[in-house]
Formats: structure tokens, C-alpha cells, sequence
């Protein structure tokens, strides 16, 4: 803007140094009609019938054409024509050919300033003679830039999306999903969209099914639930009586609940801070989690979680294998236990066997 206004400048002195001693000169040899007389010596200047004296302050015109990169019109262009005297200023669209003009344009400096979404803005200058009609050159717009005209804005949703990407490619040992855990502290609340899209994806992971078999293997071999028999049918049975339990427990504790109850279901690591203090941080999180508004509270998400998925259970275990209200609070209570020790390894080991887990440190908290 500054070499522009002086631009400016330098051309109203010029008009000011070079048009108005011209003027004058004409005014002084040409004389008022009806004077007595002219200076001394001065020539007087006739012009036959035939000549006129130039208009020193006949109005011209500006046109031009605007395209884009390939050579094609560009159409609605938004061309702003600027005058030193804001009050002459104007403003037209390009037509289906990409052309634009200005007619009655006062003499003097001009710039042109050409807009249009998705392409860089286009500005020109230019000094226009009386009377004179002015061609302004092709002018070719470019398309807009990231670092320019576009914008990009990152929602708090994409962002949760983003996070969750990486989290999905968290496996301990390369292969142990271990998708619930966050090691950015500060992580962008889930939507009950993702929460559900989180859940689907750890029930349904080959890991899942296989260790599930094993379970089911073990529970065989040991007659647990007798009345499911033995062969393949017994362990089809056991099979999809230790595969509902995961399912119900995943789905109400880390998808259904935690999205009525606007709770986040994922580990933070801490990884900073003393032992004493990481080791309090992950027993006290077995019964607390974050909410979605950021705030520490308690996990009810998880605890009632648990308890609907015992009741879920006296659906399709056997009869006599059925638990009561007093077993279901006591196998809750064992699950908060074993949520807590397994918070532990995730503070100090295991985050040292998952592959993909970012590099980064955690700040100090």
C-alpha cells in the first residue's frame, strides 16, 4: 500500500508539474475575448476552422478480459475499478466471455481489483489519458492457496476422529488391540457416534474372536456350565455365552452409557510424575473417568456398565449357573479390581510394548 500511494502521489505531481503550466501557457497566449491587448511579444495562437483544441478533461473508457489458468472465460468476477477520488470509484461483473468495461472514466491513476471464490485475488494499476480508451492487458487469475484464500477448519469432531485413527492402530505385542487408551492428555471428547464406532470395532476384531475361543476352550475342559454339555456343541454354547458377556459389557459400559451420561470410556495415560502418584493416578481412575466437558467424575458409565451386562447374562447362562443380585455386585467389584492393576500396566509396561503409540512425551502434570 505505501509504493502504491506514492505511486499516486508521483503521478498528481507530474499532472501538477507537467498539465497545469500547459493550461496556463494556452490561457495566457489565447487571451480573454474582448481584452485590449496580450503581453508584449507574446504570439498569438489561431487554429483554422477545421482544428479544435484538444479536451484536456474528455472522459475515456476500461476494458479488459479476465481468465483463469487455462486460458478459459472466467464469468461473475467481481471487478472493482478505484479512483484517488472514492466517489468515482466502480464495480461490474465480468461477463460470459470474461469481459468487463467502465465507460465515463475521469482521467488520471486507476486500480483494478479483481475477486472471485476459490481464486487468489488480482490487482493492476494503470494511468488513463484523456479521452483515451484503455485495453487493460488479459489478466489471468490464479487459483486460491491453503496459505492464501482457503481456510481450513478442523472441528472438534474431525479431530476425535483423527485421534481415533491412531488409537485403532494401538496393539500391545503388535497384535493385542488396545484401542482404549488415549496417550494424548488433552484429547477431544467423543461423539456417541465414535463412542459406538469404538466399541464395534473391539468386539469385532479377529483378536476378539480368538480370544474368546480360548476362553471358551478352557471352559470346556473344565465342565464350567455343565448343563452346556460337552462337543461342539457345548463349546458352541459356552463360545457365545463368554462372547455376549464381552459384547454387553463393551457395548452398554463403553458405547450406550457413556454416551447418555456424556462420559468419556478411554484411559488417559499419565506417563509424568512420580511413581507413588501415576500408580494413585491409575487405581483412582478404575472408578473414575472424564467427561466430555473435560471434568474428573465418577465412572458411572463403567460400574453400571458392568451390572446391566451380569443381569444380560442370567438370559442365556444355565439355569443353576445364573447369578444373583449378590454374585452380579461382587463380579463388579472384581472387575473394578481388575481394571485397576491393569491401569498400573498401562501406566509403566505396557504402553512400552504397544507399537504405533505416539512419541511423544506427556507434560507434566
Amino acid at each position: 500500500m505505501g509504493r502504491c500511494a506514492a505511486c499516486l502521489v508521483w503521478l498528481t505531481v507530474s499532472v501538477l508539474i507537467c498539465g497545469f503550466p500547459a493550461l496556463a501557457q494556452s490561457q495566457q497566449s489565447s487571451g480573454k475575448p474582448g481584452a485590449e491587448g496580450s503581453l508584449p511579444g507574446a504570439v498569438e495562437k489561431r487554429t483554422s476552422a477545421g482544428e479544435q483544441q484538444p479536451d484536456q478533461g474528455s472522459s475515456g473508457s476500461i476494458s479488459g478480459t479476465v481468465v483463469d489458468q487455462t486460458g478459459a472465460f472466467v464469468a461473475r468476477a467481481q471487478v472493482r475499478l478505484t479512483r484517488e477520488d472514492q466517489s468515482r470509484n466502480q464495480e461490474v461483473l465480468s461477463d460470459d466471455d470474461g469481459q468487463f468495461s467502465f465507460a465515463d472514466v475521469v482521467p488520471g491513476p486507476f486500480q483494478i481489483t479483481i475477486t472471485l471464490a476459490g481464486f487468489a485475488p488480482h490487482t493492476s494499476t494503470g494511468f488513463l489519458q484523456s479521452g483515451e480508451t484503455f485495453s487493460v492487458p488479459q489478466i489471468t487469475l490464479a487459483v486460491a492457496t491453503n496459505t492464501t484464500e482457503v481456510r481450513v477448519v478442523v472441528t472438534r469432531t474431525e479431530e476425535a476422529e483423527a485421534e481415533i485413527k491412531e488409537e485403532e492402530k494401538q496393539r500391545v505385542l503388535g497384535f493385542i488391540p488396545n484401542f482404549y487408551v488415549s496417550y494424548v492428555p488433552d484429547a477431544a471428547p467423543l461423539t456417541p457416534k465414535q463412542k459406538f464406532e469404538l466399541a464395534w470395532k473391539a468386539t469385532v476384531d479377529p483378536i476378539t474372536f480368538g480370544v474368546t475361543g480360548v476362553v471358551a476352550g478352557i471352559q470346556q475342559s473344565e465342565d464350567v456350565f455343565h448343563d452346556y454339555g460337552q462337543g461342539a456343541q457345548g463349546y458352541a454354547k459356552r463360545y457365545g455365552a463368554s462372547y455376549g458377556d464381552l459384547v454387553a459389557s463393551t457395548i452398554i459400559g463403553s458405547a450406550l452409557l457413556p454416551s447418555l451420561l456424556k462420559q468419556d470410556p478411554r484411559y488417559f495415560y499419565k506417563g509424568s510424575g512420580s511413581k507413588r502418584s501415576r500408580v494413585f493416578y491409575a487405581l483412582a481412575n478404575s472408578v473414575i473417568c472424564k467427561g466430555d466437558n473435560g471434568r474428573w467424575q465418577a465412572n458411572y458409565s463403567s460400574i453400571l456398565g458392568s451390572l446391566a451386562a451380569g443381569g444380560i447374562s442370567n438370559l442365556y447362562y444355565p439355569a443353576k449357573d445364573r447369578n444373583d443380585a449378590t454374585l452380579t455386585i461382587e463380579n463388579t467389584l472384581i472387575g473394578i479390581g481388575e481394571t485397576a492393576a491393569v491401569n498400573v500396566l498401562q501406566e509403566f509396561f505396557i504402553r512400552k510394548l504397544t507399537r504405533n503409540a505416539p512419541n511423544q512425551e506427556p507434560p507434566n502434570r
